[in-house]
């Protein structure tokens, strides 16, 4: 019979056939350009499958059948080397079955151990009393005063600050919000976001991240935290706080920024399910609109602001945050760089400056930060779909810095 009927008779698709044809484990005849299937190939194919089911590979299903055809008629018991192969694979079964009760015990008493853990809160993150006067007006500079605050150990919850110059921002649910954020992204939990993320981006562009992402964590190690600001540039879904926030020291204060007033409350809560307290201050602002006194951050954390902000704009973003940063400060960031551009590029030519390695590494020094250490990701030429930002032709990596004044 042909391919197709074989195929059919048997319950199997026709391309597990030809794998096994491939193998050399079943060996139809051919003639005029097709495969037949006789009487042989049905007692191949019901052998393959029995031993199969007793566990065998395809490899040594394969391994079998040599001894099979090439021992026939040798002077050795046939039944005895079934016997030895059996007893051989049911002693390694029996091996992986025992594996396999210790790891279902050991899945067992960690799904015990999450299952014992309190899901709700222990500590709510706010807005800490004692920064305040880390705080300014950005119309007048001034400190800013709270008004009709809601407070919890220390933590304020809900409120106004306000200014004498007549300007106010609001305290909500913990996050200070400056000016309109931006809309609400796609109702899902960040646990479904990242999973999509992940499915949807190339391998080679997520094991650069995730080397990035190694490589700054060990930077960050070296720096004496302790009494320390650090400020994030576009925190998102906090891929680098979440990684580093348990390190963070008591004494050391975290300010996020993003514009996205719902990942900021997405951070919020998956970080108060923790229970660890830090010293964390949510702000919810465009990059030229942080309310923070100037010369106050010790450590400027660049994981993505800056290569967003060059997608719309010209100028380079920590030029336009500088006031903000001590004279002796770090800096630690991550940047998106181009090898070429195609003609196609989706990066308008007044664009392209920031993206490109050369600049990058001028505007930092311009900065007065000098290196520590810097790193170049290997090159990609794929994103994803929710890494689209380069075409077909162009190729990207990451240059990754960490210096100080």
């Amino acid at each position: 019979m042909r391919i197709g009927k074989f195929a059919e008779t048997n319950d199997l698709s026709i391309d597990t056939i030809r794998h096994y044809m491939d193998l050399g484990i079943i060996v139809p005849e051919k003639s005029g350009g097709h495969y037949f299937f006789d009487e042989q190939c049905q007692n191949e194919l019901e052998h393959i499958l029995e031993l199969k089911g007793m566990g065998f590979s395809l490899h040594e299903i394969k391994m079998i059948f040599f001894y099979k055809n090439f021992g026939k008629l040798l002077d050795y018991d046939e039944d005895s080397y079934y016997r030895t192969l059996f007893l051989d694979k049911f002693k390694k079964l029996e091996e992986e079955i025992k594996n396999l009760i210790e790891i279902k015990d050991r899945l067992k008493l960690k799904l015990e151990h999450i299952s014992t853990k309190s899901t709700d809160s222990t500590f709510m993150m706010g807005v800490d009393l004692q920064i305040l006067d880390l705080l300014k007006c950005l119309r007048c500079g001034e400190t800013l005063i709270l008004q009709d605050g809601i407070i919890s150990r220390n933590q304020i919850m809900d409120g106004k600050l306000h200014c004498d110059c007549g300007t106010e921002y609001l305290i909500e649910s913990g996050i200070v919000k400056v000016g309109e954020s931006n809309s609400s992204i796609m109702g899902l939990t960040i646990e479904h976001q990242i999973h999509e993320y992940i499915q949807e981006t190339d391998p080679l562009y997520l094991e650069n991240l995730q080397k990035g992402l190694h490589w700054s964590k060990r930077k960050l190690d070296q720096v004496d935290l302790h009494h320390r600001v650090l400020l994030e540039l576009g925190s998102g879904f906090g891929f680098f706080l979440r990684n580093i926030f348990q390190d963070l020291p008591d004494d050391c204060l975290y300010i996020a920024v993003d514009h996205s007033l719902e990942k900021q409350r997405i951070l919020k809560s998956l970080l108060e399910r923790t229970g660890s307290k830090r010293r964390i201050l949510f702000i919810c602002a465009d990059f030229l609109e942080i309310p923070i006194k100037d010369h106050s951050v010790d450590m400027i954390i660049d994981s993505s602001g800056t290569s967003n902000y060059s997608f719309h704009h010209d100028t380079f973003l920590l030029h336009e945050v500088d006031s903000l940063v001590k004279s002796d400060g770090f800096l630690l960031g991550t940047y998106i760089a181009f090898k070429n551009f195609s003609p196609k590029s989706k990066i308008s030519a007044k664009f392209r400056d920031n993206f490109t390695v050369d600049k990058i590494r001028k505007n930092i020094d311009k900065l007065k930060y000098k290196p520590l250490e810097e790193r170049n990701s290997e090159y990609v030429d794929k994103g994803g779909r929710y890494e689209d930002f380069f075409v077909k032709g162009e190729e990207i990596f990451s240059y990754s810095f960490f210096g100080k004044r």
